[in-house]
Formats: structure tokens, sequence, C-alpha cells
């Protein structure tokens, strides 16, 4: 599945839903449960049991584990025996057209993300060192990064007023599916719910100088729509996530093209070392961290402002946001 968070466009505002992408569908998964269970299992308190088990926050769902992903499924296979209508018996819409929604980041508001750094290729090009000391290889360098400055597709990329050297990240990342802590290596997958694109918006000149204090990154990190995910959240049962395409295109120019096959750690190994008598919640995300010369100071190009950023990875989509500088 393609989990997708987006809002729809009311009279009383904006309303938040869940839903599944399907090319240029979304299917509202709590509508379509609902319809199930009142029209084929015939159950009076149908609307209760919807909300229930496929809530319209993606936290919620992701909490209710497998119960919620089956009962996602049977509306899905509900909408395929039915023709995939528009709309129910009562009139209640099923699908949208995307250009009738807002998609928004796939957890608006994660638990908590740790970004690390699994692709030994970027740390070497930034640091310009080659052969690097052996705790890069042992050790998983990692981060915890703002949850409240986390946006989707289509929304703008700030320029924070203090950089004058703001760069993309090529990065994907991986979302905690269930509670757990020490977890072994070998049962690590069992964990990991799905996977989406990273946009990790750094400002350069200010985390050269912030890593100096050996605190590391925080303003070269943090500040406003400074976290960049979406466009959807595959789910881990249809994504295998160790050899896929990377691809950053910046106003339809490739800048960067690898392949997550080049990690050091693979997610597996990522979620056992920082479970580490650390737990980890649903809802959580962990970054893979800059594929090689995935970002503009490995290649010494900036972006600027009215630039469109194109992050690509294989089986996941794109994420697309321009540029703005506020004057």
């Amino acid at each position: 599945m393609k989990l997708v968070s987006f809002e729809v466009f009311t009279d009383l505002g904006p309303m938040r839903r869940i839903g599944v992408l399907r090319e240029a569908v979304v299917v509202d998964l709590q509508a379509a449960y609902a319809a199930h269970l009142r029209d084929e299992k015939g159950l009076w308190d149908w609307k209760r049991l919807a909300c229930a088990l496929v809530p319209a926050e993606m936290l919620d769902f992701i909490g209710g584990g497998t119960m919620s992903r089956e009962a996602a499924q049977k509306a899905l296979d509900f909408l395929e025996r039915t023709g995939n209508p528009e709309k129910d018996s009562y009139g209640q819409r099923l699908l949208y057209a995307t250009e009738r929604i807002r998609l928004l980041a796939p957890v608006p508001r994660p638990v908590a993300f740790r970004d690390c750094s699994a692709f030994l290729q970027h740390i070497r090009n930034i640091s310009g060192v080659q052969e690097l000391p052996a705790v890069w290889h042992n050790r998983v360098a990692h981060y915890r990064t703002s949850t409240t400055n986390v946006v989707g597709p289509d929304d703008p990329i700030l320029w924070p007023s203090y950089t004058e050297k703001l760069d993309f990240e090529l990065e994907f990342a991986a979302c905690i599916g269930r509670y757990g802590v020490n977890i072994p290596p070998e049962r690590a997958t069992e964990y990991i719910f799905g996977y989406t694109i990273f946009n990790d918006v750094s400002a350069r000149d200010i985390q050269h100088e912030e890593m100096t204090l050996r605190h590391g990154p925080a303003k070269g990190k943090s500040f406003r729509n400074s976290n960049v995910m979406g466009p959807c959240l595959v789910t881990a049962d249809d994504l295998d996530p160790s050899h896929l395409r990377m691809t950053a295109r910046i106003n339809g120019e490739v800048w960067s093209d690898g392949n997550s096959s080049t990690m050091h750690f693979s997610f597996p190994q990522l979620v056992s070392y920082l479970s580490l008598d650390d737990p980890l919640y649903p809802g959580e995300f962990i970054g893979s961290g800059t594929v090689g010369f995935g970002c503009g100071a490995e290649l010494n190009r900036w972006i600027k402002p009215g630039d469109v950023i194109e992050l690509e990875v294989e089986g996941i989509g794109i994420l697309s946001n321009t540029v703005v500088r506020e004057t």
C-alpha cells in the first residue's frame, strides 16, 4: 500500500484523512471501510467501528497494528468488488482525484525522528577523508531532528534568514510500526511499518560552524519546513529497500543519481542499533542519511530561491518542493 495523509477542503475548513494512493486517485480508507461494514456486513454500529479500526490520523492507524492493516485491506477489497465507485450508497465520497486534495507529510507529526549516516560515501565526500576511522564502520552516527518542522509534497522549502548556503539531502526513511527495545537484527524488519522519501534540508554554512562546538547540528538543521517527507508511506510488505534507485533533480536537471544498495548499514541494522536500551515506538522515523553525491555540498552546486527540487526513490515516488526566500 502507498498510504497518504491528506486534507479535504470543506465548508467548515480543511479536514484531515488517510488514504491509499493509486496513481492520480486517493482512496479514503475510513469511508471505504465504513461502507464495507454497513453495506456488506449489515452492521448497525458501522460508523464507530470504522473510526476505531481505520482512524483518520496516520499515527493512530499505525498504532492499530495488524487490525488496522487488515481493515484497510478489506476496504480496498470492497472497492474492487463494487467496481470502485466514487461515492457509497449514502453519498459519501470514497475516491478523490489528487488535484482535489492536498497531500501532507505521511505522518504530519512523527513521534520522533533519528537521522543516521548509513551511506559512508557521503561522509567521505563531505569530510574529504577517504579512509574513514574504524568507528564510522562500527557505530551508527545519528542525531535526533525536529518533529515540529515537518512538511510534505508541494510545501515550500523556506530559506532561513541566517544562511547563505541552503542545501537539499537525498534520503529515505523507515517508519517504526511497533514498540521494541533491544531488537536483534534478524527480527528488525518485523518492526518496520513502511518507507518514505526524506529531504533533510540543511543550512550548510551554519551547520559547519555549529559542528565545531561538538554538540551536533542545531540551527543548521532545525528551522521552518526543514524536514520534508512524502509523497506517501509505502508499507514494508510492498517494498524491498535494499536496491532502490535514488535520484535528485533540480529544475528538471539530474544532479544526483545513487542507489540504496550502497548503504553501509542496512535498515535492520539501524533499527537494532538504535533500539539498544532505548525503546522505539510506533510512528518514529529512522532516516538513512544522504546517499553518496546526494546533496549540493558534495557537488559544490547550490540551490537558490525559485528552484524546484524533486527527490525520487524507486518504488516510493517523487517528492517535489520549491525553494522560497521570503522578503
